[in-house]
């Protein structure tokens, strides 16, 4: 009897540690971030010739920079989503002698954003020049059909249509002249 009292709870002491090892259902477990976070809309704004000043402005402290490079900072970032495969993020800016950004290199690029990349849209920004008057345009897009009558859209674009625009009050100039 003894002996099976000394069996049960040996086996229940190894059964608690084992399962002590687990990870259980339903534990929620935290998002670790660490590092800088950059954007896309930061590296938009950089443009060759920007100061240290400047630079450090837009994307903050740089996580690392090189004792025996000072022409370089490298900013990293890294999410690890609870239980989840850890994702990384590297941005490495060089500076000429005379302390203006000469150019990137990293997961980010400027003009183009991850979306567009995964999306496999084209990162091209540039602005068509405006059609001269008298020359004929051609449509980009196809014209907008009409909203069908009785239907949401055709009240919303007949309430849109019935604004009336009231002018903004301008306040008269302050008298600054000395008494």
């Amino acid at each position: 009897m003894q002996k099976s009292k000394l069996l049960l709870t040996s086996l229940t002491l190894v059964g608690l540690l084992a399962l002590a090892g687990c990870s259980f259902p339903g534990v929620y477990k935290i998002d670790i971030q660490q590092g800088n976070v950059v954007t896309q809309d930061m590296i938009d704004q950089l443009r060759p010739g920007m100061t240290r000043r400047q630079v450090r402005f837009i994307m903050g402290n740089p996580l690392i920079q090189d004792t025996f490079n000072t022409n370089r900072w490298d900013y990293l970032y890294s999410l690890q989503p609870g239980g989840g495969k850890r994702q990384q993020e590297r941005m490495s800016i060089f500076f000429n002698e005379g302390d203006q950004l000469v150019s990137l290199s990293g997961d980010f690029m400027p003009g183009v954003s991850k979306d567009q990349e995964i999306l496999g849209g084209s990162g091209d920004t540039s602005v068509s020049p405006a059609a001269q008057p008298g020359e004929p345009t051609e449509p980009s897009q196809p014209a907008e059909k009409p909203a069908k009558p009785g239907s949401v859209e055709e009240s919303i674009q007949r309430e849109i249509d019935t604004i009336e625009t009231t002018p903004v009050p301008t306040p008269a100039p302050l008298d600054t002249s000395p008494q």
